[in-house]
């Protein structure tokens, strides 16, 4: 006969399926992404790492309110920098604005910021940073090894971009009229 009361297992039960746990695949929202980057650089590596933001900061990234134009990232002292990153303020903080522009500490591995930098000594490589997004409820950077174009691998890379997309009209061109 029943008290009225739950037992402890239908508690348990009942309580493990909220206690859901996220995943590696925890979701992604893209906050900003350096289009100009796969045009002006060879991208090698890519690496995520978190970064370090003051709560203000990060109430600017969840309006979107960030500009990656000239953002790079350096290694020094085994410590992974991100520079020229632009927050813009958040309008509703009051008492404590840091500066849009300031470096801000990029959180990797050991491991991986030595092999950044072995990388990097060889020299003609920088680091850059791809997309800025929330992983969860963290803030991530993808950032890339990367070796400037020249000129003339930029010209090819948009006269094969043309190609593609003339091929790709002519093979929809030709679906339509076999599909007629």
């Amino acid at each position: 006969m029943s008290s009225g009361r739950p037992t402890a297992s239908s508690q348990r039960d009942r309580h493990a399926n909220t206690r859901l746990k996220v995943g590696r695949a925890a979701a992604e929202k893209l906050i900003a992404k350096n289009r100009r980057a796969s045009f002006d650089y060879e991208l090698d590596d890519h690496h995520e790492a978190g970064i370090v933001l003051v709560g203000s900061e990060v109430k600017s990234l969840r309006d979107g309110k960030v500009e990656m134009v000239d953002a790079y990232a350096s290694i020094q002292g085994g410590e992974c920098t991100l520079h020229q990153l632009y927050i813009a303020p958040y309008a509703q903080a009051t008492t404590f604005a840091p500066d849009p522009r300031r470096p801000r500490k990029l959180l990797m591995h050991a491991i991986e910021i030595e092999r950044l930098a072995d990388t990097l000594k060889e020299g003609g490589c920088t680091l850059i940073p791809l997309r800025l997004y929330f992983k969860g409820r963290h803030v991530k950077i993808e950032i890339a090894v990367a070796r400037g174009k020249s000129k003339g691998d930029k010209r090819q890379a948009i006269a094969k971009k043309e190609a593609d997309r003339e091929a790709r009209a002519a093979m929809g061109r030709a679906m339509n009229r076999k599909d007629r």
